[in-house]
C-alpha cells in the first residue's frame, strides 16, 4: 500500500475529461480508499503451523525497514523509505500504533501495522507478505488477526487504501475482508527509484521514465 495524502486533502478540479501527461521522472498512482463501519463476523481460522506474531516497536527500526523493503519494494512502496529514524520511531513507539511481524521458524514473512492515532478511527496502514508467502493462505489469517485487533477498541470505522501499483488481487482481497470502496483519487510524486530511495529495478510493472 503506497501511502497517499489523507482523503480530505486530495480533492482536485478537473476541467474536462481527457488525457494529460506528467513530467518525465514522475509517477501517477490511482488510489482507492476503503472503509469498514462494523466488525466482520468472527472466524475460527486456525493459526498456521509454526507461525507467530512478534511486536515491532521503536527499538526495532532496522528490522522494520528490512520488512518494509522485502514486502513493499515489488509494489513500489515508498512511504517510509525516506523517513528519518526519529520520525519512524515516534510512530512505532506510539501506544496507538500496533505493529506485528509474521514469523515462521525464525524468518520474517510479512507484517501488519494498525494506526489508531486518529480519534474514532483505525487505519490499516500497512499490510503485506514477502513475495514467496503470497498465496499461501497466510494473508487471510493475518487479516483476521488484524481486524480483531482493530475493532477491539470499538472505533467508529476501520480504513485502508490501496493503489493500482499494489498486488493485482489487493483490492478484491480487501473487499472480501469486508471493506467497502468509498472514494478514488490520484497521487502525483517523483519516482522514488530515481532518487535512490528504492532500487531502480524494483516494481518492473511500473515504467521508469527518465527525466
Amino acid at each position: 500500500m503506497v501511502s497517499p495524502a489523507p482523503i480530505a486533502d486530495t480533492s482536485l478540479a478537473f476541467p474536462a475529461p481527457g488525457y494529460g501527461r506528467v513530467p518525465p521522472g514522475w509517477i501517477v498512482t490511482a488510489v482507492t480508499w476503503l472503509e469498514m463501519r462494523a466488525p466482520p463476523a468472527a472466524t475460527t481460522r486456525p493459526t498456521p503451523s509454526g507461525v507467530t506474531l512478534e511486536p515491532i516497536g521503536a527499538s526495532d527500526l532496522a528490522r522494520y525497514r528490512r520488512l518494509f523493503a522485502a514486502v513493499g519494494e515489488p509494489w513500489l512502496w515508498f512511504g517510509r523509505t525516506a523517513m528519518s529514524d526519529e520520525d519512524l520511531a515516534a510512530i512505532l513507539g506510539d501506544p496507538a500504533v500496533w505493529c506485528r511481524a509474521v514469523v515462521r521458524k525464525g524468518r520474517d514473512l510479512g507484517f501488519v501495522e494498525l494506526d489508531g492515532r486518529t480519534a474514532g478511527e483505525v487505519e490499516l496502514a500497512y499490510f503485506g507478505l514477502v513475495p514467496d508467502a503470497v498465496g499461501s493462505g497466510l494473508g487471510r489469517w493475518l487479516m483476521d488477526r488484524a481486524l480483531a485487533e482493530a475493532w477491539a477498541g470499538a472505533p467508529d470505522k476501520v480504513t485502508v487504501h490501496t493503489c493500482h501499483f499494489d498486488h493485482p488481487g489487493a483490492l478484491a482481497f480487501y473487499r472480501r475482508s469486508g471493506f467497502t470502496p468509498v472514494a478514488s483519487g490520484i497521487e502525483l510524486t517523483p519516482d522514488p527509484r530515481l532518487s535512490g530511495a528504492l532500487p531502480r529495478d524494483c516494481a518492473p510493472h511500473v515504467p521508469l521514465i527518465e527525466p
